[in-house]
């Protein structure tokens, strides 16, 4: 967390006393507790006395340490609570979307190419010495601007969506900066969800989903194929850039296959990195994953009894977490992944994406998708949901300063701990959950 290290669990339990009542709660059970050997009433009495006061300083002492803490977190970082804000004035929400929509308005790239021409959009993490746009940082700050409404001329969806044209591949599609000349499925999905997302020509759009389609096969991608991060990004893409696509019903079909079950949760089905053997632990990020691409899957294509079955195992998968507080359990643990594909020009050798994931804002949306509700309240889960929902929205908000969300200091360098995706990922979870929790009053 941004503002240090949770204090321990006593001394959170300890501050939650009155000073006073701590103390002489102290006082009266040690009092009937200590051995008549003792000599004299006034011994017992100063014994318990002495203990009283020090628990009841003690507790003082706690509950000032958690004031000090609440009062030192840099604004952005403290508790989200759904709900918390009154009629009378704005809640939190409208001044991080302004904040994180003027950073970007700030920090956007205007570079002119020598091969490709004018570039607008961002490079893949904020504050990059290199600046230049790359497809994947312009992609996820596409979709930023949409959610937010673009409320002024500093950010042009247009000259966005011209500038992702520009940066594909001589041969088609497109990849992330590490992977070469080489378009990936789960990159060109990406861009061409956002591109159609903002009204992109579907002509173009429907050309690179054709080429993005022929490359995703067990054949020609076995690797990408086999991944749980890597079909999910591709079904979700296409899912908003060709929601007709005869790939759709082959990916859904695959991620269901793909599922494991879990005995240490009543042997629920649910996602681990792969979805082929060697499967890997049970993940929460991928089966998060999985149940929001087998929701979006299920409102666009329908699914099956199998289907069905799966993404609600899943759900109820996420609920079965057992660790404690929730906004800070181990399911909402960042992960690191790497895909690892034979280079094309090279087949001895190995392309490596280091690929990074916000666990928190996926359980969010997970939590939020329709079905899920539903499922916590036909299991007689309502309250686990709510408070597994909250704690992992309280976990993405404590990731974010002033509206941009940054990658732990220990994990990478520090030009890459601003990454475009995981400020859209936080902006978009927050988002989901304030509309899914608004209630009207009156």
């Amino acid at each position: 967390m941004p503002d240090g290290p949770r204090p321990p669990r006593f001394v959170r339990w300890l501050g939650g006393f009155g000073c006073a009542a701590a103390g002489y709660a102290v006082f009266q059970a040690l009092f009937g507790l200590l051995p008549d050997s003792i000599d004299g009433q006034a011994a017992r009495y100063a014994i318990a006395g002495v203990a009283g006061l020090g628990t009841a300083l003690a507790a003082w002492l706690a509950a000032e340490l958690l004031r000090a803490r609440s009062e030192r977190a840099p604004a952005g970082t403290g508790p989200f609570t759904a709900g918390s804000a009154s009629l009378s004035g704005p809640g939190p929400l409208p001044q991080l979307f302004s904040s994180a929509y003027d950073a970007l308005a700030e920090q956007l790239c205007v570079v002119d190419d020598p091969g490709c021409g004018r570039l607008t959009g961002w490079p893949h993490s904020l504050g990059e010495s290199a600046g230049r746009p790359t497809p994947v940082g312009t992609a996820y700050g596409l979709h930023i601007a949409l959610d937010l409404g673009v409320p002024d001329g500093r950010l042009s969806t247009g000259d966005l969506v011209e500038t992702l044209w520009r940066l594909r591949l001589p041969d088609g599609g497109w990849s992330a900066r590490s992977q070469g000349t080489v378009a990936r499925p789960e990159v060109t999905a990406l861009v061409l969800g956002a591109l159609a997302r903002a009204g992109a020509e579907p002509a173009r759009v429907a050309a690179e989903v054709a080429r993005c389609e022929s490359g995703f096969t067990l054949e020609l991608d076995r690797t990408g194929r086999e991944l749980t991060h890597v079909v999910t990004t591709v079904l979700r893409g296409l899912l908003r850039a060709a929601p007709r696509s005869d790939v759709l019903p082959v990916l859904q079909e695959a991620l269901v296959d793909g599922a494991v079950t879990d005995p240490r949760r009543q042997h629920r089905r649910c996602w681990s990195y792969r979805l082929a053997p060697l499967h890997g632990p049970p993940s929460p990020l991928h089966t998060s994953l999985a149940v929001v691409a087998l929701d979006r899957a299920a409102r666009v294509l329908g699914e099956s009894a199998g289907a069905r079955a799966a993404r609600e195992d899943g759900v109820r998968w996420l609920l079965a977490c057992t660790d404690a507080p929730h906004d800070s359990c181990l399911d909402l643990s960042s992960l690191r992944e790497e895909v690892r594909r034979p280079r094309s020009d090279d087949p001895s050798r190995h392309e490596v994406l280091n690929v990074r994931h916000f666990t928190a804002s996926w359980v969010v949306r997970a939590l939020l998708t329709p079905g899920a509700r539903d499922i916590a309240r036909e299991d007689g889960l309502e309250a686990e949901w709510r408070e597994r929902l909250d704690g992992a929205a309280t976990a993405v908000w404590a990731a974010q300063t002033d509206g941009i969300w940054t990658w732990p200091r220990e994990d990478t360098t520090s030009e890459l701990r601003r990454p475009m995706w995981m400020t859209y990922q936080g902006l978009s979870a927050l988002r989901g959950h304030a509309v899914w929790m608004y209630q009207p009053h009156g």
